[in-house]
């Protein structure tokens, strides 16, 4: 058994990287509330 242990790190997430996936988020929940309401849901931004 090996005396090390790998540690997993966090890759560093730039500002721009969490506010494309913050509006990935917001595209998302707006697909399927149109689902939901029997609406085509609008592709893109």
């Amino acid at each position: 058994m090996s005396k090390t242990a790998p540690i997993a790190l966090l890759p560093a997430t730039s500002l721009f990287s969490r506010l494309m996936a913050s509006i990935d988020r917001l595209l998302i929940e707006s697909s399927h509330i149109s689902v939901r309401n029997g609406d085509l849901p609008r592709f893109g931004l």
